[in-house]
């Protein structure tokens, strides 16, 4: 504390600079193994990538296996083919055929297994053609940015020739209203959200083809593609997970499934259509879009 009051001292009379004292001091220089070496750091990261991918590898070996002994003890119980038993012969047939139209309203017999009785199947159908366009979003963003997009002389201007221009004033509306008319008639008639959407994506499909890339941009927003396919996904799964839990409840549904063979009929089965419609038909479009241009 001497040493420390003397030096401070003579520091206020001027005798001494502290501050060259303590750049000039000498600071401990740390053995050749403790100093930053960029190679050392770049081994670690190679290091900890392989330990992770080792990690990944395992994980998903052991998820496989699993899925796969699952897989195999189902087969396993399944009843024999054509046992008499079988709920397939008997009981399910039987609910479908007889009580089909009762409980789900709809008069198409598909439409009514398809997104009543079987509807978590074709929610998982929805996911897939999501996931597809999500993935297919991802690839073609990564690759557009290293492969240069063909200009738009490279293909053909369908908008130049008067006969194809004039005729597809036409044939796209009627299209459309085809498309709209097959979605809501799902259960009643043959058609549905699948056949609909598909007849919905190619008249948009024709619109961008004939009025050119640009143009069907500017009227059909990729912003409004992706969120019409979450927003329609969105809806089947709120409003299928209220029917599921109702019904593996045994509680009342408010949901009617009203007088079969009229327009709002069948309960959700008409919404349903529509919302798997617009994912059928938004990526469709965007597939036709990616492919052609690299872009949406």
């Amino acid at each position: 504390m001497a040493n420390s009051d003397s030096a401070f001292r003579r520091w206020l009379r001027g005798e001494v600079d502290l501050s060259a004292e303590l750049r000039t001091a000498e600071m401990p220089v740390p053995p050749e193994e403790a100093r930053y070496h960029p190679r050392h750091h770049t081994a670690m990261i190679h290091m900890i990538f392989r330990q992770s991918h080792r990690f990944y590898v395992a994980l998903v070996a052991v998820l496989c296996v699993v899925l796969f002994t699952v897989l195999l003890l189902a087969a396993a119980n399944l009843p024999a083919y054509g046992d008499s038993e079988a709920p397939t012969n008997n009981e399910v047939t039987e609910r479908y055929v007889n009580r089909g139209v009762e409980e789900t309203g709809a008069v198409n017999a598909v439409a009514g297994l398809i997104l009543d009785y079987r509807a978590f199947d074709t929610l998982g159908e929805s996911f897939v053609l999501f996931t597809a366009l999500c993935a297919v979003t991802i690839l073609m963003s990564r690759g557009r940015r290293k492969h240069p997009l063909p200009m738009e002389t490279d293909y053909a201007d369908y908008y130049a020739d008067p006969i194809v221009h004039t005729m597809c004033k036409v044939i796209i509306p009627v299209i459309l209203v085809f498309g709209v008319y097959v979605l809501v008639n799902g259960h009643l008639s043959p058609g549905g959200g699948f056949s609909g959407g598909a007849i919905l994506s190619s008249a948009l499909i024709i619109y961008a083809m004939v009025w050119g890339d640009e143009r069907a941009h500017g009227t059909i927003r990729e912003r409004a593609i992706r969120r019409t396919a979450a927003l329609a996904l969105g809806f089947y799964v709120v409003s299928k997970t209220y029917s599921f839990y109702t019904g593996a409840n045994g509680l009342h549904s408010v949901i009617s499934p009203g007088v079969p063979g009229r327009i709002f009929s069948a309960g959700l089965i008409l919404p349903l259509n529509v919302a798997v419609g617009l994912v059928v038909c938004c990526t469709m479009y965007s597939f036709y879009m990616f492919f052609r241009r690299g872009e949406l």
